[in-house]
C-alpha cells in the first residue's frame, strides 16, 4: 500500500528578532522626592518601626519576676501581654482580633482606597527604609542609572558591596526581632552569642531577614503587583465615591511642555508640562495620568511631586490629588466630597467593626483568669472502694491565668452524696497550670446504673476566679 507523503513547507522567519513570550522585567528607579505625604510616609515608618523593634525589650513585672511585656511562648503555650496571661483555650480571642483586623481594612480601603499600602504597610516600610539606604550609598536615581549602566568598576564595586551590608544588616535585625517576640529576646541574643548554629530560633532569624532582605531589595513593587492578594481584590470595595489617587485630566490635557512664562492657554495646552516626575517617582512605576490602576498603592509621592512642579510653574496645586470619581465628573468641592463619606457602605462597615470591638474588649474585661480542663481517667471508669462508696476519678488540669501564686478549692454536685474524697485544694504557681488527679464518692446504690451529668467548681481562695466544669459521674449495672 502506497503511503501519502505531506511536504513540510517552512514557515517565513519574522523580520526581527523572535520575540519573548515573558516580558523582562525592567527595574525602577523611583526618584526621591519631598513633601506633605512623603514626611507622613516617614512618620509611619518611625512609629511602626519603633514599635516592633521596641516591644520585645520592654519587661513587666509581676509576683513571678520580670518577664517580657508582649511574648507568644508557644513551647509553653501561653501568651504574655503585658499583664495578661492567654491560653490556647482563649484562641476565641485571636479570632476575634484577626476580624477586627480584616473589617479595619475594608472600612478604611472603602473610605480612603490604597493608603495603608502606601504607608504602613511592612512591604511599602521595608522598602522604603532599603531605598533610603540605597539612596545614601548609591545616590538618587540618574545616578544609580547611570552606575548600574557603567559597567564593571571599583566604584561599583564598592558601593554595590557597601549598600548590600547594610541591607543584610537590616534584615538581620528585623528576623532577630521577629523571633524574639517568641522566644525571649534576650535568651535569643545569648544564642547568637554563644554561637549555637543548631536552635529553630537562629533557623528563623536567617528565614525571615531572608525574605526581607529579597522582599525590600529586590521584588519590591513586584511584592504588590503580582505576590499580594490585595491588590487584586481591593475593586471590590472601591466604589465611585472612594478616595483615590488622581490626575484631573480635564485640567491638565492637551499636556505639552512650555516655558514658565509662556501663556498654555493661548497654546491650546493644558496644566501638565509632561515632565514625567510623577512616573519616575512611583514605587511601582505607573503612569497615574491612565486613571485608575490596580498597582498604585496609594503613597502620593506623584502627588507630591506635581504639587512642587505647580509651585514652580505658578500654577495653582492639585492637578494630581486625593478625590473621588464622582468628585472629578461633577467638579465637587472637598466639603461635597467628604460628605459622601458616610455612605452605606461605611455606615455598615463602621457598624459591625464598632459591635466587635466593644465585643471584644468587654469580653477581655471580664475574662476569668482561671481555666479548667476535666478529663476522666480512663483506666478505672468506676470502682467499689472500702466504705461502701462508689468512686470516680478524674483528671483536672487547673490553669492559673494571673501574675500571682493562686490555691483553687475543688468541689462537685450533681449527685447525692457526692463529695470530693481527694485533696480538696490546690496550689498553682503564676501564670502556670498543674494537673491534679481528683477523686469523687457516692454511697453505693444511691443512683441508678448509668451516666449521670454533675459539675466541678473551682474557686480561688480570694474570690477572684471560679470556673464551673461540667462531668459525667459513671454508675455500672
Amino acid at each position: 500500500m502506497s503511503q501519502k507523503v505531506i511536504p513540510i513547507i517552512p514557515l517565513p522567519a519574522a523580520d526581527g528578532p523572535a520575540e519573548s513570550l515573558y516580558e523582562a522585567q525592567k527595574k525602577i528607579y523611583p526618584r526621591s522626592v519631598t513633601g506633605t505625604f512623603a514626611r507622613w510616609r516617614w512618620v509611619f515608618v518611625w512609629l511602626t518601626q519603633l514599635v516592633f523593634y521596641g516591644l520585645p525589650w520592654l519587661s513587666w513585672s509581676s509576683e513571678a519576676g520580670s518577664r517580657q511585656a508582649v511574648l507568644f511562648d508557644l513551647a509553653a503555650r501561653r501568651f504574655y501581654l503585658f499583664g495578661d496571661v492567654l491560653y490556647p483555650q482563649d484562641f476565641i480571642y485571636l479570632t476575634g482580633l484577626l476580624v477586627v483586623s480584616a473589617l479595619s481594612l475594608f472600612l478604611f480601603t472603602a473610605v480612603a482606597g490604597r493608603l495603608w499600602c502606601g504607608f504602613a504597610c511592612p512591604q511599602t516600610v521595608y522598602t522604603e527604609i532599603f531605598l533610603w539606604i540605597e539612596r545614601k550609598v548609591e545616590g538618587d536615581r540618574p545616578q544609580r542609572m547611570k552606575l548600574d549602566a557603567g559597567g564593571f568598576t571599583l566604584e561599583r564595586l564598592v558601593k554595590k558591596w557597601f549598600k548590600h551590608l547594610l541591607w543584610i544588616g537590616v534584615a538581620m535585625w528585623t528576623g532577630f526581632t521577629f523571633v524574639g517576640y517568641f522566644t525571649p529576646v534576650r535568651e535569643l541574643g545569648l544564642e547568637f552569642l554563644q554561637t549555637r548554629m543548631g536552635s529553630w530560633e537562629v533557623f528563623w532569624v536567617f528565614f525571615y531577614a531572608f525574605a526581607t532582605y529579597g522582599n525590600a531589595g529586590f521584588l519590591r513593587e513586584q511584592v504588590c503587583k503580582y505576590m499580594c492578594p490585595y491588590a487584586r481584590f481591593q475593586s471590590a470595595m472601591f466604589d465611585r465615591d472612594t478616595l483615590i489617587v488622581t490626575y484631573d485630566a480635564a485640567r491638565g490635557e492637551p499636556r505639552g511642555t512650555r516655558g514658565r512664562r509662556d501663556d498654555f492657554a493661548a497654546k491650546g495646552l493644558g496644566s501638565c508640562i509632561d515632565c514625567g516626575l510623577c512616573v519616575q517617582v512611583c514605587p511601582t512605576g505607573i503612569d497615574i495620568r491612565r486613571g485608575l490602576q490596580y498597582e498604585c498603592i496609594g503613597c502620593a509621592a506623584c502627588v507630591d511631586v506635581c504639587d512642587g512642579v505647580m509651585d514652580k510653574m505658578n500654577y495653582p496645586r492639585g492637578l494630581i490629588r486625593f478625590s473621588t470619581q464622582n468628585a472629578l465628573a461633577r467638579g465637587w468641592s472637598t466639603r461635597e466630597i467628604l460628605r459622601r463619606v458616610l455612605r452605606a457602605r461605611v455606615l455598615v462597615y463602621g457598624a459591625v467593626l464598632a459591635a466587635l470591638c466593644l465585643g471584644l474588649a468587654f469580653s477581655l474585661a471580664v475574662r476569668t483568669p482561671l481555666r479548667v480542663d476535666v478529663v476522666r481517667d480512663r483506666a478505672s471508669l468506676a470502682r467499689l472502694v472500702p466504705g461502701g462508696k462508689l468512686e470516680n476519678v478524674y483528671r483536672l488540669q487547673v490553669m492559673n491565668a494571673t501574675e500571682q501564686t493562686q490555691r483553687y478549692r475543688i468541689a462537685a454536685d450533681g449527685l447525692e452524696g457526692l463529695a470530693v474524697a481527694s485533696e480538696a485544694e490546690v496550689t498553682v504557681d503564676p501564670a502556670a497550670s498543674r494537673w491534679v488527679a481528683v477523686r469523687l464518692q457516692i454511697p453505693d446504690g444511691s443512683a441508678s446504673p448509668g451516666s449521670h451529668p454533675i459539675h466541678f467548681d473551682v474557686h480561688a481562695s480570694n474570690g477572684d476566679a471560679a470556673v464551673r466544669e461540667k462531668s459525667v459521674f459513671l454508675v455500672p449495672r
